[in-house]
């Protein structure tokens, strides 16, 4: 089966309508909208920092998706790993019912988002060496109901990085299936 990402994002985030601004809806034919003064987003006409930052980070992620070779619409530009892991949890785990697997030790905010958006922890520790116990993790009861795996690299607080060869698993030989119960299910080919 095919991976479609529908399938394991919480219905209600899948079906948001994504906010506009009326910035991003005006278009005074062609105008450069930073000649103009905003009044409607209370912008002051005058002073250098008086526009509100673009908020789909346009410019950032053009430069970016140049560098990496990729499409800007694959490119999340964040306030930090913070909010990045906070937001993971929002769009895949629905509070009260989910389950997230951390490798402890490991960063710490891991397990604060997990409180704080009601998603419970596993914790599959690092072996004695700070590596992936990665048998260990496949063979939890959680792993085949997990929604999110937590693999930090650096790590926090260890400082070992993870390399792909290190994983020893092929992660894409998974097939990702929603079952009956909401939950995303991995078999191992």
């Amino acid at each position: 089966m095919e991976f479609n990402l529908e399938n394991i994002v919480r219905k209600n985030i899948w079906n948001l309508k994504p906010y506009s601004s009326a910035r991003s809806e005006f278009d005074l034919y062609g105008s450069d909208k930073n000649e103009l003064t905003l009044l409607d987003a209370n912008e002051n006409p005058k002073g250098d920092l008086n526009r509100y930052p673009d908020p789909l980070q346009s410019s950032i992620k053009e430069e970016l998706a140049k560098q990496k070779d990729i499409s800007p619409d694959q490119i999340f530009v964040g306030n930090g790993s913070d909010e990045a892991i906070d937001l993971l949890y929002r769009i895949f785990c629905e509070p009260g019912k989910d389950t997230v697997i951390t490798c402890p030790p490991t960063y710490g905010m891991y397990e604060v988002s997990a409180a704080i958006n009601d998603v419970s922890v596993l914790k599959v520790p690092l072996n004695k060496d700070f590596s992936l116990d990665l048998d260990e993790i496949l063979r939890s009861s959680a792993f085949a109901k997990a929604k999110l795996l937590w693999i930090c690299s650096p790590n926090n607080p260890t400082g070992n990085v993870l390399l792909k060869a290190d994983l020893k698993h092929d992660w894409q030989a998974q097939n990702y299936t929603r079952g009956d119960d909401g939950y995303a299910i991995c078999s191992r080919v």
